[in-house]
């Protein structure tokens, strides 16, 4: 008779619980950067496409950092691999203070650089460490678990960021000194939380990825002796990951100034909604996760992938509200894309997950490649621009679609 087996276990529970915080952490970061967009186009006046450099700056460091913190966690651990993300999370947070002093604009790119090198390090390690935390059959269910408090922390950055950045009439809505004082408050929280994870005892941990000990490797279709690159759903699921964070730097950049420009909000209100839209995708999440017990994921995938375009298409007529709410809605449906990717990318990957996984965390570089081309349409309107991601739900959909074809045999049985 076969025991169902546990979420984790409790020796793991702090642990878990504070790698779920991390995700929180993250979610935050990635967030109050696109406020950070539109109060530095206000106060050092850039324009939208340069503006979007900020995005350029913070997704760019993925794809520095993703194989090093790869490499970086094979051989000091994942608990090394944690405290190394938090550092440098913390050392650009606190890089804020010389950029504001300066209210240099390429200060706060190289801030916010470093921060961002620590994100990707913080998500490279995350993933398979949360998924070690207990049984591998229940790796999925942890990951969705911690991937909902990077949700949540998505939408407290918004909210943050409005009330201390860019709320109306407030003494330093017009300067940089509230955003010096919120990133130096980042910045000793982050610090507080790697001196206490550093005294946490993390036991010998088994990557749930690779075979169990007295495990065959099935020669099959000879996927177990396939190159890495050969694995075509996992070389897609990269290609598909660029696109899907392309379409959200994009979405999430100019969400404000969409709110300021075609619906006439204040930056504050139009701050408040974004954070809204973040609730959007947490709710997404979870009408996801139900219907995939019913729908090949594969296949919710593609049909979210469509259902985007059609909100592109909408958001684009600037329709006023009708457009705004599938502008909200965009979130909603963009919400499984990232998890459903990436898990499908690293199905059957064996010894190799590790190194798929660092690739496929690369891909993340797409959301600070593509702000700026959309920034270049936005710069005369910024609803045509929403037109702009229609091409990256395109390739995702033909990923979703396609999946069934190009799906990988078990590399292993165990």
């Amino acid at each position: 008779m076969d025991v169902k087996p546990k979420f984790t276990e409790r020796r793991y529970l702090v642990i878990l619980l504070f790698m779920a915080s991390l995700f929180m952490l993250w979610g935050l970061a990635l967030t109050l950067g696109d406020v950070l967009n539109k109060h530095f186009q206000n106060v050092l006046n850039v324009s939208k496409s340069r503006s979007a450099l900020v995005q350029f700056s913070m997704f760019g460091a993925y794809a520095v950092m993703g194989i090093p913190a790869g490499m970086f966690m094979k051989k000091f651990g994942y608990k090394n691999g944690v405290l190394l993300g938090l550092f440098l999370y913390a050392a650009g947070a606190f890089l804020f203070i010389p950029a504001a002093n300066t209210a240099s604009f390429n200060f706060f790119r190289f801030a916010l650089f470093i921060l961002a090198c620590g994100l990707a390090t913080l998500e490279t390690v995350a993933h398979p460490f949360v998924a070690s935390l207990g049984d591998q059959r229940t790796s999925d269910q942890r990951i969705n678990f911690s991937q909902a408090f990077n949700g949540l922390g998505g939408v407290i950055g918004p909210l943050i960021g409005s009330y201390f950045i860019l709320k109306t009439g407030q003494e330093h809505s017009n300067d940089l000194i509230s955003v010096k004082h919120l990133y130096i408050f980042i910045g000793s929280v982050i610090v507080l939380i790697g001196i206490a994870f550093a005294f946490i005892k993390v036991p010998l941990l088994h990557d749930p990825h690779l075979p169990e000990t007295g495990s065959i490797e099935t020669a099959g279709d000879g996927q177990a002796h396939k190159k890495l690159f050969q694995h075509k759903h996992f070389v897609f699921a990269a290609v598909a990951q660029l696109f899907n964070v392309a379409a959200q730097g994009g979405t999430w950049a100019y969400f404000i100034n969409y709110g300021h420009e075609v619906m006439h909000f204040s930056d504050e209100k139009a701050g408040y909604f974004f954070s809204l839209s973040m609730v959007m995708m947490v709710l997404g999440r979870a009408a996801g996760t139900l219907l995939m017990r019913y729908i090949a994921p594969n296949k919710l995938l593609a049909t979210f992938a469509l259902c985007n375009i059609l909100m592109c298409v909408i958001v684009a007529q600037a329709f006023g509200w009708v457009s705004f709410i599938a502008l909200l809605f965009i979130n909603f449906f963009f919400s499984i894309m990232f998890p459903t990717i990436f898990s499908l990318g690293l199905k059957n990957m064996g010894r190799q997950t590790q190194q798929a996984s660092s690739f496929i965390v690369m891909g993340v570089v797409g959301g600070g490649i593509f702000p700026p081309l959309m920034g270049l349409v936005a710069n005369h309107s910024v609803a045509t621009a929403y037109y702009v991601p229609i091409i990256c739900y395109a390739v995702i959909f033909l990923f979703g679609y396609t999946y069934g074809k190009i799906k990988p045999s078990p590399t292993y049985n165990s």
